[in-house]
Parts: structure tokens; C-alpha cells; sequence
């Protein structure tokens, strides 16, 4: 069985594979058909020697491309990454995380990969309170949310692990398309929108706002459907990535270009929390799932938050109710409430913070708090669980 990557990019999700002798089933309906009829939607895609499923076409077609050219399905995840970056810079970007599970058939073992960076080092607790006065949250948007890029570490230590094509050779059709421009969707031209709409609301200084309709917009206003859209900074950025590796980005001049606009705008990363940047190969998270095994990343991912779910949710005859059922969705944002909850009391950086992590995924816990799950009404408040034994220790 050949490698087979699954890569979560920023907000975007890219699951690439090498399969062989996939046949269809009567079950392969498209995702997308919800009225039984084989002529009102498009069809399953199906493959025998190679797959790619990203948000994007024209990334999907680079990943193959790449499995085409005798490339890994690791190779393949960065070709896509670099490319939805252009295509879809509302979601993501070289200024995200990256986490990554990967099937080595070679040694028959899951690989983890924590790419997500950490907070700036010199930026204390207090300073963050002060920063935001009584905000009780740190704000999701601006210069005291950014954390230290990890996409691109991510890309060079799966590259240099499960790599076999050059590195330049995968960001090269970024490079061209973000030089020469490419047609831009009708959903990316709605989010587009959106998403400029909500920088413009921040309050960052007018230079910021300045320099984000030069890159992002066509004539001071977001691309339309259809319209072509380039971008030959991030070419730029890319083709310094491709010639000078992993060090370019994180020591070189974008590294230099990123810190001096985080601290025009208030914030706090530092060059050297950019040059101390190191991801981390973990090991994956699983439970058991009618029968399957379902893996995750451990945190400071949130993945493991549907693991727990999947383990409330086992109890209930999902499959009889269907989709349609008022039961079906009770049921799963009732569990999805109570993981939640758990997530943000115990979910952070295992370096930093000693968390139960066996106990939140084990069938015993998910015993327990499916207790709360009301089949007659909707929990208003759900607290999170407590460990056993816990005694003095502070999770």
C-alpha cells in the first residue's frame, strides 16, 4: 500500500492517497446529491492508481499531477497547499499552521506532525490582559491573535521525511499561476468579500489597510466570479522559499518583512521566536468507532474533540434515523457541546500544560457524560468534566 498524507492546512483540509483497485459500491452516491436522482448532481469521483480532495479544482489537479510525476502523496498535500493559498487566501496561507497524519506503509505506522507555532516568548499573561483591558478573549483577528507560522516548517520536515520530488518542483505551479493570475471561484469571490469586509472593522492603521487592498484586491475592490486574480508577492515569497529552503522564510527577508509589520501593528512575534520555530512529530490519538479506528492529533490540536465525540454518539442509531431526523442532530450538538467544553478547559500545549488526554478519549468517561445528553431538551450550560483523582494537581 503506498503513502497516503492527510493534511490540515490553516482551515483547509487536504486528504490525498495512492489507492489501488478501488471499485465502486452501491453506497459511492456524491456527497452533494441529496435528491436520490443520479442526473441533478455531479457524480463520485473514482480512481485505481491515485486521489486528491481539496476545496479547490485546479489544487486538486496539481496534487494528482504530482502523483502523476512520481511524486509522494506528501509532495502532493504541499503542491495543493501552496496553490489553495493563492486560490483562497480568505482561508488560508504560508502565515498558518499545518498538521499532518501520514500512512508509512514502509514501516506500517501512522506518522503525526504538529506544525501550529507557539505565541511569542517575550509576551507575558499580564501583557496580554493589559493589551486587551476587559476583552475576556484574546481577540480572533489582528496582531495580538498572530502565533508563529508553522505551515512552512511543516512543508520541509514532511518533505524531508516523505519527499521525493524537489521542493521547487512542488511550488513551481504556484509560482506561475500566482504570477500570471487565475480565474477566481464564485464561492472565494464570497468570502473574498467577506473576510475583507471583516479586516476593514479591526481599526488597524490605514498603511495595514493600505498594503491588504494592494495585494487582495482588484482595483480597490474584491475579485469577481470569474475574474482573474494575481498575486506575484506571494510568487516572490514562494520563489525564495523554493531557492533558499526553510531558513529563507524564517530567518531571511520574509521573516524580516513579517516581524516589521506585526510590530507597526501592535503586535508582539519577535525575529527570534520566527528562528526558534521547530514543529513536532507526535504520535496519533484513536478510538474505536463501530469497528473502525479513528485517529487524530493530540493537542494543543483540537482533534481529539471528535474522538470524544464519536465515543458520545456510538450509543445512538444514528444510521436508522438519517439526516432528516430531529433526534440525528439533537444528539450530535448535544456531544458536540459537551466536547467543546472539554476542549477548552484541557486542550493546550502538552509542553506547558500536564492534560488527561486517555481519559478524555476512553469509552468509560464517554459513559458518564453521555449521561447528560436529554433526548427531550437542549442543554442550556455544560460544565466540563473533571478527572479522577485529581487531587491537587492543576490541569
Amino acid at each position: 500500500m503506498p503513502l497516503t498524507a492527510t493534511i490540515r492546512f490553516t482551515m483547509w483540509i487536504a486528504v490525498l492517497a495512492v489507492m489501488l483497485d478501488v471499485a465502486p459500491t452501491a453506497a459511492s452516491d456524491g456527497g452533494d446529491r441529496y435528491t436520490g436522482e443520479v442526473f441533478s448532481s455531479r457524480s463520485p469521483v473514482l480512481a485505481r492508481n491515485g486521489m486528491a480532495a481539496t476545496s479547490h479544482p485546479i489544487a486538486s489537479s496539481i496534487a494528482v499531477d504530482v502523483l502523476r510525476n512520481g511524486g509522494s502523496a506528501v509532495d502532493a498535500a504541499i503542491a495543493a497547499n501552496a496553490m489553495l493559498a493563492l486560490v483562497e487566501p480568505h482561508a488560508c496561507g504560508i502565515g498558518g499552521d499545518l498538521f499532518a497524519i501520514v500512512w508509512d506503509p514502509e514501516s506500517a505506522q501512522l506518522h503525526g506532525y504538529n506544525g501550529s507555532g507557539r505565541s511569542p516568548a517575550g509576551f507575558s499573561y499580564a501583557e496580554m490582559k493589559d493589551a486587551i483591558g476587559d476583552a475576556r478573549d484574546i481577540p480572533r483577528f489582528g496582531p495580538l491573535s498572530i502565533s508563529v507560522p508553522g505551515a512552512v516548517d511543516g512543508w520541509f520536515a514532511l518533505h524531508e521525511r516523505f519527499g521525493r520530488l524537489p521542493i521547487a518542483d512542488l511550488l513551481k505551479p504556484a509560482v506561475e499561476y500566482a504570477r500570471e493570475g487565475i480565474a477566481v471561484t464564485e464561492v472565494d469571490a464570497a468570502l473574498w468579500q467577506e473576510a475583507m469586509s471583516d479586516f476593514a472593522n479591526l481599526g488597524l492603521p490605514e498603511e495595514v489597510l493600505a498594503e491588504l487592498r494592494r495585494v487582495y484586491t482588484v482595483d480597490g475592490r474584491t475579485p469577481q466570479p470569474g475574474e482573474i486574480f494575481s498575486n506575484r508577492d506571494l510568487a516572490g515569497s514562494y520563489a525564495r522559499i523554493a531557492d533558499g529552503g526553510r531558513e529563507s522564510f524564517y530567518q531571511g527577508e520574509i521573516a524580516r518583512q513579517i516581524v516589521a509589520a506585526i510590530t507597526r501593528t501592535g503586535g508582539a512575534l519577535t525575529a527570534e521566536d520566527l528562528r526558534r520555530h521547530k514543529g513536532e512529530w507526535v504520535d496519533p490519538m484513536s478510538v474505536n468507532y463501530r469497528g473502525f479506528d479513528v485517529f487524530e492529533l493530540p493537542p494543543n490540536s483540537q482533534g481529539i474533540a471528535a474522538l470524544q465525540i464519536l465515543n458520545l454518539i456510538e450509543a445512538y442509531p444514528l444510521g436508522d434515523w438519517g439526516r432528516d431526523n430531529a433526534d440525528y442532530w439533537h444528539v450530535m450538538i448535544e456531544a458536540s457541546k459537551i466536547a467543546y467544553e472539554d476542549r477548552a478547559r484541557y486542550y493546550a500545549d502538552q509542553h506547558f500544560a500536564q492534560q488527561p488526554t486517555d481519559w478524555l478519549i476512553s469509552k468509560d468517561y464517554a459513559e458518564k457524560r453521555r449521561r447528560l445528553i436529554d433526548m427531550s431538551r437542549s442543554s442550556a450550560v455544560v460544565a466540563a468534566g473533571s478527572p479522577p483523582d485529581r487531587g491537587d494537581t492543576t490541569y
